[in-house]
């Protein structure tokens, strides 16, 4: 086992170096000149050098890459060009929103796949069954910008049960419960978009792999003992059912921080996606290297901890593991 975890842990420290490296390459072969977005063209000679020196602009390309690393891996992301504050509290107060917007929708979108996907999958040829999978199937045809714009139409236009844009009312409303309602309304419409275009998926996971689990031989000797339908499924299958879910949950954080992108921007909510998107087409370097570095960290770091869990699990494979195979 420590073979292997040194094994993964290694090969997580080599994504994140060349996540570094990479960073640091793609954004400043852009088109565009960074320059132009932080230096006003009527500003004197003496104001544009000292705020290339103030950026560090003005060093080599060697130069600017070992303070760009060193930052980094110490969390001290610089000062955004865009808007002149520290690129850690830029970040610190956009996270909240993102984290309320894509954990709610990520547990509420897979507890209801789950659900359905595990009745449709014991009422086999039924009317549940049929609708699951018809759901599941048109989650996926259409892009989820187009889903999002068709409800902004219809619940925040047509019918003004929804606001518009925001996370928060303008003036916003007293500290308190007020401010807390406000807040929760406008994250309604975008939580209810992704739970729309996310539980298709998982019902249809969940359905197609307890379809294959109720037909094991360790479910029908449990059936053939007599033992009550609701013990077979929670007690049996559903044990084996839950390291592949683990597994899809943990993966499927990283995603949704990426798809955070377009949900934030469609419902302009002040948010870690709607940040990195400003950040590359601005040609801001310092949000959108530490934006990136801080999505390959989750991700690597997601990586290892369903490897972990699953192992946890699955007694399977810890005995596979242990056995050096």
């Amino acid at each position: 086992m420590s073979g292997y975890w040194a094994r993964r842990t290694g090969s997580a420290l080599l994504v994140l170096g060349l996540v570094l490296v990479l960073n640091f390459v793609l954004f400043r072969m852009m088109p565009g000149d960074p320059v132009a977005s932080i230096i006003d063209p009527n500003f004197s000679p003496e104001a544009k050098a000292r705020l290339s020196e103030v950026y560090g602009l003005d060093q080599s390309l060697p130069v600017q890459f070992l303070r760009y690393v060193r930052s980094t891996l110490t969390f001290d992301f610089g000062i955004s060009f865009l808007t002149g504050r520290p690129v850690m509290e830029e970040l610190k107060s956009r996270l909240p929103n993102t984290v309320v917007l894509l954990g709610t929708s990520l547990v509420l979108s897979s507890l209801l796949g789950t659900w359905l996907g595990m009745k449709a999958a014991r009422k086999r040829g039924s009317l549940l069954e049929k609708c699951v999978l018809w759901s599941g199937a048109l989650s996926f045809s259409f892009p989820s910008f187009f889903v999002q714009l068709v409800l902004l139409m219809a619940f925040a236009a047509a019918l003004p049960l929804f606001p518009l844009r925001g996370t928060l009312s303008v003036p916003p409303p007293a500290e308190g419960l007020p401010l807390l309602l406000d807040y929760l309304w406008h994250m309604a419409l975008p939580v209810f978009s992704l739970v729309l275009l996310g539980f298709g998926g998982w019902a249809l996971y969940v359905r197609n792999l307890m379809v294959k689990i109720l037909g094991e031989d360790f479910i029908l000797l449990a059936r053939a003992r007599g033992l009550p339908e609701r013990n077979i499924i929670l007690g049996h299958a559903f044990r084996t059912l839950l390291p592949p879910l683990l597994t899809i949950f943990l993966l499927s954080l990283p995603g949704i921080v990426s798809g955070a992108v377009i949900t934030e921007t469609v419902f302009s909510l002040h948010g870690v996606g709607r940040f990195l998107l400003e950040a590359v087409t601005g040609h801001d370097y310092p949000a959108a290297g530490a934006s990136f570095f801080l999505l390959a960290l989750l991700t690597v770091s997601c990586n290892l901890l369903s490897d972990l869990l699953y192992g946890l699990t699955d007694p399977r494979v810890r005995m596979e593991r242990g056995g050096g195979r």
